[in-house]
């Protein structure tokens, strides 16, 4: 399909996993895609990738929790494809450790990556949204948004508790202005960030708890954001959007 024929995309945290997924899809569906992250080499990497199988794409280094890197990443999808019509808020970190063990650094951390810079992102990027006439933003948050998982990541899920409530706030916000904004919500999805479980009676538990019971992957994420990205979702705004083998339905 080409239903993003015409439009530019920003996606954050896009060097690998989800986000990289995400990238590959939008420029399948034929949007110029700007790359954004902090592992270089490897962002780059797939934007050349993504122009030599055809599509549009570059790639710049993107700190998502500084203000001034996100106006200029701003201006570098302005500059090099004229426009802004997508923005995925992707990038994110973990925490693991219960709420005695979390430093008020690595809470603060947490919070930064995975919830200021969607602050940051919508702000910044807000003008040229509302120019594009069909602008799209999607925010990828987490089962872990809406549930107490369990029971360790206090930082990781107050963040993207917050994303979710700001996501519907901006929605409400941006309905008459010809921007939508919808939250993605991942269950356990095949990536590096499980690489720790593999093997051990955690991976058995993130299964149990996965009424399919298998993990997703990072395409079928990628693939509920392009609908979200494009016309077919031209009149849904402030959606939760579980991708989770039922987790959520439990």
């Amino acid at each position: 399909m080409n239903r993003l024929d015409g439009r530019v995309a920003l996606v954050t945290g896009s060097a690998n996993g989800i986000g990289a997924a995400i990238a590959q899809r939008l420029a399948d569906e034929g949007a110029a895609v700007l790359l954004t992250d902090i592992e270089d080499d490897t962002g780059a990497d797939l934007a050349k990738s993504i122009v030599a199988a055809g599509g549009r794409a570059d790639y710049v280094h993107h700190d998502v929790t500084s203000e001034t890197q996100w106006t200029a990443a701003v201006a570098a999808a302005l500059d090099r494809f004229g426009q802004l019509d997508i923005l995925v808020n992707n990038a994110g970190i973990g925490d693991r450790a219960a709420i005695e063990d979390t430093s008020l650094e690595n809470w603060e951390q947490t919070i930064r990556v995975d919830q200021t810079s969607v602050f940051l992102g919508m702000k910044v990027a807000a003008a040229a949204l509302a120019e594009s006439g069909h602008g799209s933003v999607i925010n990828i948050s987490s089962i872990f948004g809406t549930s107490g998982g369990f029971g360790t990541s206090p930082a990781y899920h107050a963040a993207k508790g917050a994303v979710r409530t700001l996501t519907k706030n901006v929605a409400l916000h941006w309905a008459d202005r010809g921007v939508r904004v919808n939250s993605v919500h991942p269950g356990f999805i095949d990536t590096r960030l499980l690489d720790g479980s593999r093997g051990t009676p955690m991976k058995q538990a993130i299964l149990d708890t996965t009424p399919m019971g298998r993990l997703g992957t990072p395409a079928e994420i990628a693939a509920g954001v392009a609908y979200l990205a494009s016309d077919d979702a031209s009149f849904v705004t402030g959606l939760e959007l579980y991708i989770d083998g039922g987790y959520a339905a439990r």
